[in-house]
C-alpha cells in the first residue's frame, strides 16, 4: 500500500520550503517550458495531483502573479515564482523524506522479489530515484531517510560524522547492568568488534534503548546474542537529535526542513 503524508515547511518570513524536481527528460533550452504545474506541486509535498487541481480551480495557486487556472499548465520551475495560498514556494534541489519503515520491507530501491521501503512511495516521488540513506533489517521498524542526495548519504554514513542512532529493542530475557557495563566497554560479538555502546535499562528490563553509531549487519541482534539474549522486537527511534515524529503510522513519509536536517548531526 502507498501511504503519503501531506504536509510542508516554513523558512523565516512565511515562505514554504519545498525541492526542485532536479531532473528532466532532456536538458532544458532557454526559456523552454519546463514541466506542469500540479505535477510540481504534487511532486513538492502540496498533496496528491487531485488536491493540487482542487487548489488550483479555487484560485489558490499563482506563478508570476497571475492565477493559475488549469492544472496541467506548464511552466519553467528555474525560473517561475510559484506561490501558494500567497506564500512563496523555495525550491530545493533535493529531497529528503523521513519514513516510518514498517517491519517485512526491504531498506533497498529495488528487489526483484521482495517490497522495498521506495515501493511505499506516491508515483511523483517514487520516480525521483529515491534510495534509503543507511538501513534497517527487514524486520525492524522506525526511523529511515531517504533522498536523493548523495553528498548528504555518504555524510550521514561517514564513521567521522559520529552520527549516533537510538533504538529501542524488546528482549526475550531481562537485560542486566552487567550487559550495559560490556556494551559500554566496545562489545565483542563473534567476529564483530563494536565501538562503546549504551544500554539504557528502564523499570521493564526486557524493554531497553541502545544508542550506537555503527550500522553494522544485524549489529544490535548479534550484540545482546553475545551476552545470551535474543531480541524479538527492535524500532529506530532518532537519528543524532532527530526523533521520529510520532504522528507518523507505519510505512508513512514525510518532507524534512532545513532546520531538522541539521538534527541529524547534533
Amino acid at each position: 500500500m502507498k501511504v503519503f503524508c501531506p504536509a510542508f515547511f516554513k523558512k523565516a518570513g512565511g515562505a514554504h520550503e519545498s525541492f526542485l524536481p532536479g531532473f528532466f527528460s532532456k536538458k532544458p533550452e532557454k526559456g523552454e517550458i519546463m514541466e506542469r504545474i500540479d505535477k510540481i506541486l504534487a511532486l513538492h509535498n502540496f498533496g496528491s495531483r487531485k488536491e493540487v487541481g482542487a487548489l488550483i480551480r479555487k484560485g489558490g495557486v499563482t506563478v508570476n502573479g497571475s492565477p493559475v487556472k488549469k492544472a496541467d499548465e506548464k511552466i519553467d520551475p528555474e525560473k517561475d515564482e510559484i506561490r501558494v495560498l500567497g506564500e512563496p514556494v523555495t525550491l530545493r534541489r533535493h529531497v529528503v523524506l523521513m519514513m516510518n519503515k514498517p517491519g517485512g520491507v526491504l531498506s533497498a530501491s529495488r528487489d526483484p522479489k521482495a517490497e522495498t521501503v521506495v515501493d511505499l512511495l506516491e508515483p511523483e516521488l517514487y520516480r525521483r530515484g529515491l534510495f534509503p540513506a543507511g538501513r534497517l533489517d527487514k524486520d525492524t521498524e522506525g526511523l529511515l531517510i531517504l533522498t536523493d542526495d548523495g553528498d548528504l548519504a555518504h555524510r550521514m554514513l561517514a564513521p567521522k560524522s559520529h552520527v549516533y542512532k537510538l533504538y529501542q529493542a524488546r528482549l526475550d530475557k531481562p537485560a542486566t547492568r552487567e550487559d550495559a557495563a560490556l556494551f559500554a566497554q566496545g562489545l565483542h560479538a563473534g567476529e564483530l568488534e563494536c565501538l562503546p555502546a549504551e544500554l539504557i535499562l528502564g523499570d521493564d528490563p526486557c524493554e531497553v534503548q541502545v544508542r550506537i553509531r555503527e550500522g553494522k549487519f544485524h549489529q544490535i541482534k548479534r550484540m545482546f546474542h553475545a551476552v545470551g539474549k535474543e531480541v524479538v522486537y527492535l524500532k529506530r527511534l532518532a537519528i543524532g537529535n532527530l526523533k521520529l515524529d510520532p504522528a507518523l503510522e507505519l510505512g508513512q513519509t514525510r518532507l524534512l526542513s532545513e532546520e531538522e536536517l541539521t538534527k541529524i548531526f547534533e
